[in-house]
């Protein structure tokens, strides 16, 4: 099937030859023709890479052909990245649809400059859902005449916290339009945006539901925690070519082991929320453009990540959610080509692997972690063929020549080849001189799980997020200093926790906010992640207080005394609030989701492979 048998406007068709596109994908052959008609609500269930972003711009772009003054058409997605990259492809789209305006609207950026844009004319927004909602709020976004609305990585936002957000931006918008929403997993909660918004959707996928690319092989290494950083250099070592993505929980655990890399040697840098727009920008340039080797990244982060020849996807860690592996490894293996994803886990993660692989419907092959020897001896034969290739400009070389085999006669040219070959390889033979054996051995694995029995099981994650729910012991109550005066709502405030400790929203229990102040639960194993990255964040200008406050329980039994001085008045205000409150969205639970509670620390140690110190980040969330 060609793009010309679909349906589209020549205008279009003359845009996507430029492009160079030669065939639909399989989603865009089964969306496109559906999203041409004029009632045509959708479900598109596939993976990144696979064309979801031509599946809905090239109809969204074809169907808009008059009435170009006013916002017909809306595409919300999660991320900055996300949301240039979608509005940059329509603009693509619409290169000889003069009238259509596409613009761009996100987070972290002058807001002044974007209402100024949508007042000169917006025929598209992309938006995402937070800046939009404050669009909204300040009368320079009227959706009254939208007809088409696109909900993209419709998972990930709702994993972000962004359903309230979703909900009022929908509100705003007529009962008769058309609603596309593309997914790469389809948990509860997206499907009952689709129950609620759509008319009898068309349901359209790409493989199973929630089933991973089938290009990408996916290994896993068992190490221990102490060599978890080792194992991670050796991984990149034994891949002399690798362009990849290394991926950690924390904003804190990204910028260290991005900065670690680069000590050691590593073309690396750090991508996540601490990073002003201008230096993202900056190192996703760089890393398009090839001149950054590794990007090591948070889930957040990485959102809308379209980077063509991606080899690998390193885990660092894995993430807390099955959702977020599913797009990770989505980055590699785009368009077709084949790519790896890279698991690193400890003696007490096995669980977590067998969970995704029923998820996902995708098997893991479990990998050795390579020895110094085959490493020296890849990166021997990398130098080789480096040298062998290499262009011999005969004529910048002349001149230097004669000085050049006089310093050398006296060497045969056995000697030379291996002195040349030594300047560069040296430095891996040193390193690696005293390097041991990182793999955990099986014998050693089966015996950790006969000791821990039913605790290192799949299902375990949803047991222990069901005795989350049942058991208040295993929550801590904190108290916020913003609220809805401060345009602080449930949507926001967990946006907040889960961007800045690095949580998912399935971690954060019942959620208030009053007037001037707010609530909320997680647990326990989270306090100490939460109070030193939540507390001192900035929320649309303000600071954020956070400490911790006593249990209900604890309120009722114990009287009047309250940690951090509260005032009594506030507590009767806390309660009125719970009565009167449903409670957020953190009280709802992922089907299939997360891996459970997370306990553990951290250390500093040596690396074993190295005369040097290393210094490794801290694991407040591993298991």
């Amino acid at each position: 099937m060609t793009f010309s048998e679909l349906g589209l406007r020549e205008e279009v068709l003359q845009s996507i030859n430029d492009l160079g596109f030669e065939a639909p994908t399989p989603i865009q052959q089964s969306a496109i023709p559906h999203l041409l008609k004029s009632d045509s609500d959708l479900v598109g269930l596939a993976q990144t890479g696979t064309g979801k972003t031509a599946a809905f711009g090239l109809p969204l772009v074809n169907n808009i052909q008059d009435q170009y003054d006013l916002t017909q058409g809306l595409v919300i997605c999660p991320t900055r990245e996300l949301c240039l990259q979608i509005s940059k492809d329509l603009e693509n789209y619409a290169k000889y649809d003069r009238k259509t305006a596409v613009v761009a609207v996100y987070g972290g950026t002058d807001i002044r400059r974007q209402i100024t844009q949508i007042k000169q004319g917006a025929t598209i927004i992309v938006a995402t859902p937070g800046r939009l909602v404050d669009l909204i709020q300040r009368r320079a976004v009227k959706l009254q005449d939208v007809r088409f609305v696109v909900l993209d990585e419709a998972d990930e936002m709702l994993n972000m916290g962004f359903k309230e957000d979703i909900d009022s931006i929908l509100d705003q918008t007529p009962d008769e339009k058309n609603v596309w929403l593309f997914s790469a997993t389809m948990p509860k909660e997206v499907a009952d945006i689709a129950k609620n918004y759509m008319t009898n959707p068309l349901e359209v996928s790409i493989g199973h539901k929630n089933q991973g690319n089938v290009n990408i092989e996916h290994i896993y290494y068992t190490v221990r925690e102490k060599d978890r950083y080792a194992a991670l250099k050796r991984l990149i070592d034994v891949n002399p070519d690798i362009f990849g993505l290394v991926f950690c929980r924390t904003r804190h655990e990204t910028q260290h082991v991005a900065e670690n890399l680069s000590k050691d040697g590593y073309n690396a840098e750090p991508l996540h929320g601490d990073l002003s727009q201008a230096q993202r920008d900056n190192v996703m340039k760089r890393f398009r453009e090839r001149t950054v080797q590794l990007l090591v990244a948070t889930d957040v982060a990485a959102r809308g990540i379209d980077v063509d020849n991606i080899t690998h996807v390193i885990n660092y860690q894995l993430p807390d959610d099955i959702e977020n592996y599913t797009h990770r490894s989505g980055r590699t293996a785009r368009a077709g080509k084949k790519g790896e994803s890279l698991v690193l886990i400890n003696l007490k993660e096995h669980y977590k692997i067998k969970a995704i692989e029923r998820q996902m419907r995708t098997s893991f092959t479990l990998g050795v972690v390579p020895s110094a020897n085959e490493i020296c001896a890849i990166q021997l034969a990398s130098l080789i063929n480096k040298v062998k290739d290499t262009e011999v400009k005969e004529k910048d070389i002349e001149e230097f020549l004669p000085k050049i085999m006089s310093d050398f006669e006296h060497l045969s040219k056995e000697e030379v080849i291996k002195k040349f070959i030594s300047v560069e390889f040296n430095r891996f033979v040193e390193y690696y001189s005293k390097a041991q054996d990182l793999n955990v051995s099986e014998s050693r694995d089966r015996r950790e799980r006969g000791e821990r029995g039913d605790r290192d099981r799949g299902e375990r994650g949803g047991e222990r997020r069901e005795r989350f729910d049942r058991d208040d012991s295993n929550r801590t109550r904190f108290f916020v200093s913003l609220g809805k005066r401060d345009g602080l709502n449930p949507g926001g405030l967990l946006r907040l926790i889960c961007d800045e400790a690095g949580l998912t929203s399935s971690s954060v229990g019942k959620i208030d906010v009053m007037p001037s102040f707010s609530f909320f639960e997680a647990d326990n194993s989270h306090t100490e992640a939460i109070l030193k990255a939540v507390n001192g964040a900035n929320y649309e200008g303000n600071r954020v207080s956070v400490e911790i406050t006593k249990k209900k329980a604890e309120r009722r039994s114990g009287g009047g005394d309250r940690d951090r001085g509260f005032s009594g008045s506030r507590d009767r205000n806390d309660r009125g609030g719970e009565r009167r409150s449903g409670g957020g969205f953190g009280e709802r639970k992922r089907e299939g989701g997360g891996f459970g509670s997370r306990s553990g620390g951290g250390d500093r140690d040596r690396d074993r492979n190295s005369s040097r110190p290393r210094s490794r980040s801290s694991y407040g969330r591993n298991n």
